[in-house]
């Protein structure tokens, strides 16, 4: 069950009702919401990659049915399906193209296999994009006519909301953003995805992982040490526990991160001039409820100040995500909606 939204009962949901279906490298998570964008059910599948796309899309319908019955609604009173699904894809193909976290799925006509076997059409969007859309419809960002999401984690996912539509781009790689460039040095850092300088190399949770340990290598002061060597993983909530406690080393790491991120976000503010910025995902570092998670987002707003057109940055709104891991379901759910009533 999910954690950070409330479910309503079938006798306070405003029909039609929609699915929303979140696919990650795990599992998968369905929900039903409602015409308001308020959850009735939550549910998670397994992935369960090896066996395939087409044996997933079985399990998704199955799964949709079991949500409907949990919201206490027959699965025909579900008008749409969103699905939000890791790429590269052809969105409007609904093809998977080669998405590196679903081996052996290359090539995958995902969105019309799904709608055969749920027998509901389906609407198609990146995950990112997905959660974006959740937090513009029904989250943090509901005051705000455009938006963009930073995903942190393992990667940096983004997804751009302008004037209510996803961002997409001519061949659905729109909304990239932790791939732009933010160190062309010819010895800049190495991105997951074998580029040099993305901002996915300096801000992501694997950047925070590594260059703290490269600070342990050069035998640099730190409480971070006795943990690591009493056995514990070094993670960012490992790093962001010392921070708070006041370790000096730590806290550079956490506010380093801040900084790349700041430096990206500029070549975006000046490039869409969003009415506000959210920070999403597990690496927030406690968000709005931690010191820390406070001071990082200070120290982002700071370098934006620093750096961007006085006028954006002074309009800018800047806070974090609120929908947690409901927002890529929900706001799946929120873009099938959206195709509802344009058709």
């Amino acid at each position: 069950m999910s954690e950070s939204r409330q479910f309503i009962s079938v006798s306070e949901a405003q029909a039609p009702f929609f699915v929303g279906v979140d696919l990650g490298g795990q599992s998968i998570k369905i929900g039903v919401v409602d015409d308001l964008g308020r959850p009735l059910s939550w549910l998670s599948v397994p992935t369960e990659i090896e066996q395939g796309g087409e044996a997933a899309c079985q399990r998704m319908a199955e799964g949709i049915d079991r949500a409907a019955a949990e919201a206490g609604i027959d699965p025909s009173q579900i008008v749409y399906v969103g699905l939000g699904s890791p790429g590269t894809m052809d969105i409007p193909a609904g093809m998977l193209l080669l998405p590196v976290n679903l081996k052996g799925w290359e090539n995958f006509p995902i969105r019309d296999r799904l709608a055969h076997h749920c027998g509901k059409p389906v609407a198609f969007i990146n995950d990112g994009a997905a959660a974006a859309y959740g937090e513009f419809w029904v989250g943090a960002g509901q005051e705000m006519d455009s938006l963009v999401l930073f995903t942190l984690g393992t990667g940096i996912g983004c997804g751009i909301i302008v004037n209510g539509f996803s961002i997409d781009g001519e061949n659905s790689h729109g909304a990239e953003c932790g791939h732009t460039i933010v160190n062309p040095a010819p010895d800049a850092r190495w991105c997951n995805c074998g580029q040099r300088g993305h901002l996915e190399a300096y801000a992501s949770a694997t950047a925070v992982v590594r260059r703290t340990q490269e600070m342990l290598d050069a035998g640099l002061s730190t409480s971070i040490r006795a943990r690591v060597e009493a056995g514990e993983q070094l993670t960012p909530k490992l790093v962001a526990e010392e921070a708070e406690a006041g370790d000096a080393l730590a806290d550079e790491v956490v506010m380093d991160t801040a900084y790349w991120l700041g430096v990206g976000l500029v070549n975006l503010i000046h490039t869409i001039d969003p009415s506000g910025v959210l920070l999403g995902g597990a690496m927030t570092f406690g968000g709005n409820n931690s010191d820390l998670g406070r001071r990082f987002i200070a120290r982002i707003k700071q370098e934006i100040d620093a750096r961007a057109f006085a006028l954006l940055a002074e309009r800018l709104k800047m806070d974090f995500a609120s929908l947690g891991g409901d927002a890529g379901y929900i706001g799946a759910a929120g873009i099938a909606r959206a195709e509802y009533l344009k058709k």
